[in-house]
């Protein structure tokens, strides 16, 4: 992509892969329970959006014809709900030097060992997304270890949402999110970051509210990875004085340039791919007049790094 630094190989760390099964499983919630045939008609009631077919590769073609509108490289879906991992592995086989599959854990479930040993080790996946205030578990449960194992075998990153957590599209489909944030502390995963020095954990949102517990967690850990993504909005919370500018700041004096991926959240369609949030981010970063390498490692050079380990 040609950015005010130069010409620069973009890759999104941070996407929603929104496919027929994570809508269906989200109608199965809704009060009315609709059949097959009338579950888009009945979200289309809510949901002003474009809802894909049962193929995934669709989907996928969808959004590479968005990278490529906007000049990007390559992207990191994540499968949005638990057991949606064979979509998104369909889309990056499809698509595999342009989708990078992650999908979504819970942990909690019996099932959860064998299922990521199949995602890594048949499905192709790169990432395990765990979301603690959702399914109510600490990072720090030996439970997990077996998981960490296999992706840390795998050569995988896992995905650690923590702090304030909504999910909007669940809130305009007015159903209930019973997260627990007594779970979604960054600082749970130093003890595992320790144990697991080779595996990176990437914690989106800079924290997400919690940006002074992701600093100390990522001062003692040299595993643990920021990502950029969204409009941050949770700044509004800080009992201090804090924006775009001051995370990226801030995280660059503690993690570095190499520890930051660059991250939109972008998920539905129409909307697409969040060029808003990326001329944000580019604004910040030429105001603090960061290098153009160390722009190019924030913007996908890190990434690349992690994946071809």
């Amino acid at each position: 992509m040609q950015t005010p630094f130069g010409q620069i190989p973009v890759i999104d760390a941070h996407a929603h892969f929104f496919s027929h099964r994570f809508f269906t499983t989200l109608a199965k919630e809704l009060p009315e329970s609709p059949s097959e045939a009338d579950i888009y008609p009945t979200l289309r009631k809510r949901l002003p959006w474009e809802f894909p077919e049962t193929d995934p590769v669709r989907l996928a073609d969808r959004w590479v014809a968005e990278m490529d509108q906007h000049g990007i490289s390559r992207i990191v879906l994540i499968a949005s709900v638990p057991g949606d991992e064979d979509s998104v592995a369909a889309a990056a086989r499809a698509y595999p030097e342009r989708i990078v599959p992650y999908f979504m854990l819970n942990p909690t479930s019996d099932e959860a060992p064998a299922r990521t040993k199949r995602a890594f080790a048949e499905l192709g996946v790169k990432g395990a997304c765990l979301f603690p205030a959702m399914h109510r578990f600490h990072l720090w449960e030996a439970r997990l270890h077996p998981i960490y194992e296999t992706v840390a075998r795998h050569g995988g990153i896992v995905f650690v949402h923590c702090g304030h957590l909504k999910v909007g599209v669940r809130d305009k489909l007015g159903l209930p999110s019973r997260f627990d944030m007594r779970f979604a502390n960054p600082v749970d995963l130093h003890g595992v970051a320790k144990a697991f020095p080779d595996l990176p954990f990437v914690i989106p949102h800079f924290g997400c509210g919690y940006f002074r517990e992701l600093l100390l967690v990522a001062d003692q850990c040299a595993n643990i990875y920021a990502d950029t993504s969204s409009s941050n909005d949770w700044v509004r919370l800080s009992p201090y004085p804090l924006d775009l500018s001051a995370l990226f700041d801030k995280a660059l004096q503690i993690l570095g340039p190499d520890r930051i991926l660059f991250g939109t959240d972008s998920s539905f369609f129409p909307r697409g791919w969040r060029k808003d949030i990326f001329d944000a981010q580019i604004t910040v970063l030429r105001a603090l007049k960061i290098p153009s390498s160390q722009v190019a490692q924030i913007l996908g050079g890190n990434l690349a790094r992690l994946l071809r380990r």
